[in-house]
């Protein structure tokens, strides 16, 4: 049996600001983000099974980064926890889905963190293959699971 690889895209909206940053990005701003989620496995061959045929159903695909990455993320603010967060949080009605990381928010190391909440839910067999993320419609990061050091 073949392995096929599958890939959904998922379109999001989210801001951050980057601490300690010498550019613009320092600013608290926006991006419409676009993440594609491929996987990698091969097509079940049961024919009694309702999946008969599919790497996996790109319904569950989406239950899965729905839930690992867009209900928590989506319309949210992201910043590093060393940035003054007590003082952003304060703002009224405006940081209900504010979130103070262990990482600096940027497109590369978002995708380091989506790959892990990703890889953690897939089922037996499924392989997360890569990710690419997105941040403008120019501007991309990319994550390959054949680069890591694991």
């Amino acid at each position: 049996m073949k392995v096929i690889r599958l890939t959904k895209e998922f379109r999001f909206e989210m801001a951050h600001a980057l601490w300690n940053y010498d550019g613009l990005c320092k600013n608290l701003h926006g991006h419409s983000y676009i993440l594609s989620v491929t996987v990698i496995g091969k097509p079940l061959d049961n024919s009694n099974h309702p999946k008969f045929g599919m790497v996996m159903d790109f319904g569950e695909l989406k239950a899965i980064v729905y839930k690992e990455i867009l209900e928590p993320l989506d319309h949210s603010v992201l910043v590093y926890k060393d940035a003054p967060v007590a003082d952003l949080k304060n703002l009224p009605q405006m940081t209900e889905r504010f979130f103070a990381l262990d990482y600096q928010p940027t497109c590369e190391n978002l995708l380091i963190d989506f790959a892990s909440r990703i890889r953690s839910q897939l089922p037996r067999g499924i392989h997360l293959h890569s990710l690419k993320l997105h941040e403008t419609s120019s501007s991309y990061a990319e994550w390959y699971a054949s680069d890591q050091d694991e």
